[in-house]
Order: structure tokens, then sequence, then C-alpha cells
């Protein structure tokens, strides 16, 4: 897909050339924009400039290790270029594809935003909105022209004083998809810190560190055995919950998302439960008896065993360098499967194995001195999270192979 973006004219905005730079959330505003759009599919870039087109700028892009690989620029002169022109698009036409995005130099947004537009076969482009266009929309001028229904997820940055609201804006759509009520909740908690380390060298394998080390001090609390400890160690876990939502959003806002970044994070949130239930475990060994070690070590079991076998589904379902369409290929699969009642069933409760759900359930039930209760049914969830991953693989992927064609997935 080609992407097209034009660079503003003098009367546009008075420090156009300022902002073409100018950083939001860490990340250039020109070099964000371009990165967007690859990010949605974009593999070639065309950029309109009303005059030729200043090496300098062109050199700050091809260098940029956001852009250097990531999709092919080219660059075109249009003298008074207007996007709602047919004749000025007529200038560029040799550089046109047959459909492509039409992306305004300084329009914020996110891939999902972009995946969403609609085409729209009428249609000249507008500076104020990006927009899905053919070649013969821009190139004919049509009395069919359709109104703007609904106005893209976005927001401009006309002035530096526009860029606040434009990191605002990235932070609080900076979540998935597939996010729930939980993560949401989450993610709010979470956006003052992240805008803050979008200005900063922290990269998200970092705060996926530290939210290790902070798992380490909430199992030790556990560990202890008292009540007050037990609650300040399912707060604790909590924050490392929250650390494991940062590194998320940290990633995708700086685009520094990665396949090892996914498979670290993955070993780590894996670790981060081992050492909870381990915590757990030993405090209530002191408190009520060598029963609980048992207890302890069914749930470390299986849950070794569902990290291991998990481990092993995503790797057989996903390429190596998209580990993180693992999750949305199983919840299609599921939603696919409504009609047999294990995957209905699964499909309703998964949802309470994610960490960002699961945060919560720890420090409920550490507030109400439950977590005797709470470690028999996390016995009984982490043995039967193995049985079930085991049962998908061998009605899902009975003889797939590794290749696109393992689960068609958009």
């Amino acid at each position: 897909m080609q992407a097209v973006i034009a660079l503003p004219v003098c009367r546009e905005t008075a420090d156009a050339d300022e902002l073409l730079f100018h950083e939001i959330c860490g990340i250039p505003l020109l070099v964000r924009t371009i990165a967007t759009a690859t990010r949605a599919g974009a593999d070639e870039v065309l950029l309109i400039y009303p005059r030729e087109f200043p090496s300098g700028i062109a050199t700050k892009l091809r260098e940029n290790k956001l852009l250097s690989t990531s999709a092919r620029l080219d660059f075109v002169a249009v003298p008074d270029f207007d996007p709602s022109s047919t004749s000025r698009w007529g200038q560029a036409v040799g550089h046109l594809s047959g459909e492509f995005l039409w992306v305004p130099w300084n329009w914020i947004t996110n891939k999902q935003s972009f995946l969403k537009l609609p085409v729209r076969e009428h249609d000249t482009g507008k500076w104020s909105f990006p927009a899905r266009l053919t070649r013969n929309s821009v190139l004919l001028t049509s009395e069919h022209a359709s109104a703007l229904t609904q106005r893209p997820e976005g927001i401009a940055v006309t002035s530096t004083n526009s860029v606040a609201a434009a990191e605002r804006w990235l932070v609080a759509n900076s979540g998935k998809p597939l996010d729930g009520i939980y993560t949401t909740f989450n993610r709010r908690l979470c956006r003052p810190v992240v805008r803050a380390l979008t200005h900063t060298r922290v990269t998200p394998n970092a705060v996926t560190l530290v939210g290790l080390f902070v798992s380490v001090l909430s199992a030790y609390c556990f560990s202890k055995g008292y009540y007050l400890s037990s609650v300040l160690g399912g707060l604790l876990f909590f924050l490392s919950g929250l650390c494991d939502e940062v590194d998320g959003m940290l990633a995708r806002l700086k685009f520094a998302d990665s396949a090892f970044g996914t498979w670290f994070e993955g070993y780590v949130d894996s670790l981060s439960y081992l050492l909870l239930f381990l915590g757990i475990a030993v405090g209530l060994y002191r408190g009520r008896g060598p029963q609980e070690l048992w207890i302890g070590g069914a749930v470390l079991l299986g849950a070794v065993f569902s990290f291991t076998v998990i481990s092993w589904l995503r790797k057989r379902s996903t390429h190596a360098d998209r580990p993180n369409e693992y999750l949305g290929k199983m919840y299609q699969l599921l939603d696919n499967d409504r009609a047999n009642w294990i995957s209905r069933t699964a499909r309703n409760i998964e949802f309470l194995l994610k960490k960002g759900v699961f945060v919560h359930y720890v420090v409920l039930f550490s507030v109400l001195g439950l977590l005797p209760v709470m470690m028999r049914l996390a016995a009984f969830a982490a043995n039967l999270t193995w049985i079930l991953v085991l049962y998908f693989s061998r009605r899902f992927f009975r003889s797939a192979q590794l290749s696109d064609e393992v689960v068609p997935f958009p």
C-alpha cells in the first residue's frame, strides 16, 4: 500500500518548519506520521513538497532508524499543492498507485484508525483529515462526493500549543483493540507515567525488569505470612501489573515493540506468577501448616506446565517475528468455534488469566484474608489451563505447519 503525505505550505501554518521535527511523545512529528502509516501497512511513502525537496529533510528521514528499513521514501515537487485540487493531483499522477492512504503531515493517530478508514471513491483529499483514496477519485471531479460521516480518530498538530493535546490523545489511545474493563482501568492509571517516559531514554524492556523487581518484593512480603505484609504484597503485585501495562504502552508509542520484547515480557510475566505463588505458599505454610506447601506445589506445577505449553503453542501458531498475534488468533478461533461448549466456556472465562485482571483479584483476596481459597482455585485453574491448551492445540492445529496459512488472520 502507498501512503501520500504533503508537507506544509507556508500560509497553512506559521511555524510549520519548526513543527516538522517537533517531538511528539519522543518521536519527531513527521517521522511519527510516516511511521504510523507504515505500521498500518504502507510499504511506500510519497512525500509532496511545494518546491524542490530540501536535502536536509530528506537526509533526516532516510537516516532515521524508525524509517530506514520500514518503507521506501519517494519525493516529488508540486507547486502550491492542494489536496482538494484535481489539477494539483494531476502533477503527481505518475507517482500515485491505484489506491493509497492520504495522510495530512501533522495528523497524530495510531495504525488502528488508519486500518478502519473506508475507501472514498468520489473524493479528493483534505488538509484536515486522513482518507483512503483512489487515483481516479483525485483526478476526476465528481458530483457524487460524499460528506464525511464520521471524523477519523486522531488530532492535528497545528502549533506548539497543540503538542500537549496530541500527546494526551496518543497516550490515551495506546492500548489494544482487545483491552477489557480491567486493562482499560489499569492503563488510565499509567497514563501520566507513560507520557513522562516517552521523553526519556527508558526502554520498554527496562520497565519490564522493574516490574520483575517489584514482583520479587511482592513475593517476599507474601512469604512473611502476616496479614498486613500480605496486603502489601498484593498491592506490590498490582504495581507490577501496572509496569506490565506501561511497557506495552511505551513500546507502541515509541515504535519499540518487537518479537524479542513480546517473548521477554511473556517470560517475565511467567516468572512473576511463579514468584507470587511461591511467596504465598511459604507465607501460608508459616501460618497454617505443611499442607499449604502441597497446595503451593500443585499451583507451581500447573503454572509451569501452562507456561510451557502456551509458549509452545505460540511458537507453533505464529511466525517468529509476529508472536504478538497469538492472542488475537486464539480469540478468533474460539469465537468461530462457539458451537463447541468447551470453546465457548473457555472464551468467556479466559480474561481471568490475564495479568491485568488477575492483579485485581490478588489484591481482593489479600485484603479479605482469603489467600488459602485463592491458592486452591489457582491450583485447579493452573492445571486446567495446560490441559485445555493441549486440547485446543489438537482441535485447531492438528496438521498445521508454520506458515502464513497456519491461521488466517488479518
